[in-house]
């Protein structure tokens, strides 16, 4: 008698998405493990995985110009606690990834960039509402904010992933 497993796609159960939500609140933070793991990885490793497609996320934004206002700064992100971070300049055309502190500091919650970078809420709100955090350099922080505001662009995270 042969027995069929239902397709894996159709895995949208109430009892599922609860248990997901479940875990999502009590699990915790991956942050911790992911800076362990973030101060091992060798900058140029970041760089080979970043930013390519950094520089294909933004391609028309950079041969617009639009980030020219950018060229030679150095503008960190950083999970709550400083680990794991990334600091990104733009230089000869092309996002980059370097080694070192930035002139202005984005911080937040993994969950805060993530809603971020999908778009899912008004960037400003996550600032008001402390989710995210410019420290440094603010005038650069807003300049790049209000630059990615401005930008058509769309970047979403595997299921695995999603609220």
């Amino acid at each position: 008698m042969a027995f069929s497993l239902p397709p894996i796609t159709p895995l949208k159960s109430p009892l599922l998405e609860q248990t997901r939500s479940v875990l999502r609140e009590y699990l915790p933070s991956p942050a911790p493990v992911l800076g362990a793991i973030d101060r091992r990885i060798p900058v140029s490793l970041k760089q080979l995985t970043a930013e390519a497609p950094l520089n294909r996320l933004f391609e028309h934004a950079i041969r617009d110009g639009e980030f020219d206002d950018f060229e030679g700064r150095r503008i960190r992100l950083e999970a709550n606690g400083g680990q794991p971070g990334i600091t990104i300049g733009f230089w000869a055309g092309r996002l980059r990834v370097i080694d070192g502190p930035g002139e202005v500091t984005i911080r937040g919650s993994l969950a805060a960039f993530k809603t971020l970078a999908e778009r899912r809420q008004d960037p400003d709100q996550l600032f008001f509402q402390r989710r995210l955090i410019i420290e440094g350099d603010t005038e650069l922080g807003l300049g790049l904010k209000n630059l990615l505001d401005s930008l058509e662009w769309k970047f979403t995270f595997p299921q695995m992933f999603s609220n």
